[in-house]
């Protein structure tokens, strides 16, 4: 196998292990660790905010999945 397409290859498999069916859940945990980073290079607590992007995330995602269904 040449090695630009083991590269290609490499490439899809971590996009689709990352992003998977839903790319906002994986935008959302991206955007949750930069503020998350922000505020507390801020000195203000932020365990609170990556568990409730979470839980937002997840409910969104259903609740547009149950739409189209």
């Amino acid at each position: 196998m040449p090695v630009g397409a083991w590269i290609a290859t490499f490439g899809r498999f971590w996009y689709h292990f990352v992003v998977g069916d839903d790319w906002t859940i994986a935008a959302t945990v991206v955007g949750g660790l930069i503020v998350t980073f922000a505020l507390s290079r801020m000195g203000l607590a932020a365990w609170w905010l990556m568990p409730a992007a979470a839980i937002l995330s997840l409910a969104l995602s259903l609740w547009r999945a149950r739409r189209t269904a």
